[in-house]
């Protein structure tokens, strides 16, 4: 296996999800929860679940990525499984486009030949790696899924810079990709093909979870359209082909009810892909085009000030920082001024201080947006600390995204949200 600059995708993604939601949405048994928990790294900020592939079973860290196309995992030179099964280049698998990959030494996950190849995306490591593609038990929760179609690379292959596994918490050992195609695990699994998160802070010791087959039945939850970037975000794509990461229709932001002042256009996907609004669990912060954050942090403190509450001198990367003595408590942590993003159909999701506000030491509390720069792909990225205790559900067949906004305004966490032995959902405060 080598590193590749091959611009085909070499497994079938975004053409075959839409057909295989759809034929398992006849299927009569009811869907099974199944619940991950979800854990956060202190030193990078992203988050991960843990899994067991393969025989005998090995349990891995994988880093969640929402926009991640596949299940992958490092299946380095200490790494082996008897129930592993490549997927030949012949297979109705893998797509004619791809290529093959072939392998000199003893079989094993990572080297087989006529083996239809993947390539393995980091988004971190800003390069793209080669892999093989296979079936294997899974492990989710204790309870064992058969044959998954995923991918594996051998670590030790790339033990350079970059490395495979480049920027990924230590002990990450791979990505577990959420994205909208159909090779992600939710996409796999779920007999309804909805998914929902829910990302833990670091601060109440407590884990977030990952629901397949959909979410707590709540009323906590107002619903938004998906939409979809017509031209591919992704590193590697095909020409013509869509996005399979999540974007919403952002309208406005506000700040205390106050719109912000900036060409509102930017909010909006232009002919090439540009602009719009994506969520993401890579990016540990939320990114604004430069545009919107310079009236985003003067607004902000504008409002801050008005409060009380004392600016302080800056901390890289953030663009505006305050005395924490200076700020109060409530419920949804820190007292500062609420950021809403007005969605399209008039939905609201309002951003209180936990989501806002980053705690970067004992003295001092920053707001947590930084700069995307003056051309960025996309005009805002919603990152990770801005999803913190929030419930996310997403569902793949009407394109519906669901969101609770911070779930401390109902007095609850991540933690606290369970499903019953039934098939219907219910959250727990």
């Amino acid at each position: 296996m080598a590193s590749s600059t091959v611009i085909h995708f070499s497994l079938l993604l975004i053409s075959l999800l839409s057909v295989s939601c759809l034929s398992r949405l006849h299927e009569k048994s009811q869907p099974t929860p199944l619940v991950l928990p979800i854990g956060k790294d202190p030193k990078t900020n992203l988050f991960y679940t843990s899994i067991g592939v393969g025989t005998p079973q090995h349990n891995f860290n994988l880093t969640i990525d929402l926009g991640g196309p596949i299940l992958w995992y490092d299946c380095d030179n200490h790494y082996n499984s008897s129930t592993y099964q490549p997927v030949h280049c012949d297979s109705k698998k893998c797509s004619s486009s791809t290529w093959c990959s072939g392998c000199n030494g003893p079989f094993k996950p990572g080297c087989s030949n006529d083996t239809c190849g993947a390539n393995i995306i980091n988004p971190l490591a800003g390069t793209i790696f080669s892999g093989d593609a296979g079936v294997d038990i899974i492990s989710l929760s204790g309870s064992k899924q058969s044959d998954l179609l995923s991918s594996c690379t051998n670590s030790d292959l790339f033990s350079g810079d970059p490395s495979v596994l480049k920027g990924l918490p230590e002990g990450s050992k791979g990505i577990l990709g959420l994205a909208r195609t159909s090779l992600a695990l939710p996409t796999q699994l779920s007999s309804t093909c909805k998914f929902a998160i829910c990302l833990p802070t670091l601060f109440n010791n407590e884990p977030g979870k990952l629901f397949i087959n959909g979410a707590p039945k709540s009323n906590m939850l107002n619903t938004t359209t998906l939409i979809v970037n017509p031209v591919s975000t992704a590193p590697i794509f095909s020409e013509g082909e869509p996005s399979y990461e999540y974007f919403i229709d952002v309208k406005s932001i506000n700040i205390e009810g106050s719109a912000l002042n900036f060409k509102t256009s930017l909010l909006s996907i232009d002919g090439k892909g540009n602009g719009g609004t994506k969520i993401s669990t890579m990016n540990p912060f939320t990114v604004l085009h430069s545009s919107i954050l310079k009236p985003l942090v003067r607004d902000f403190v504008k409002k801050a000030a008005d409060r009380k509450i004392n600016k302080v001198e800056t901390l890289a990367p953030f663009e505006a920082c305050f005395d924490l003595s200076t700020i109060g408590r409530v419920v949804t942590g820190l007292a500062v001024p609420t950021i809403d993003l007005v969605l399209q159909e008039g939905v609201v999701w309002t951003v209180y201080g936990d989501n806002s506000m980053v705690l970067v030491n004992e003295n001092v509390a920053c707001l947590g947006f930084v700069d995307g720069g003056k051309k960025p792909r996309t005009s805002v990225v919603i990152g990770g600390h801005l999803l913190e205790d929030n419930l996310l559900e997403f569902d793949l067949v009407s394109s519906k995204l669901s969101f609770s906004s911070s779930l401390h305004v109902y007095k609850t966490l991540c933690s606290r949200l369970e499903v019953s032995s039934s098939p219907f959902y219910q959250a727990v405060y």
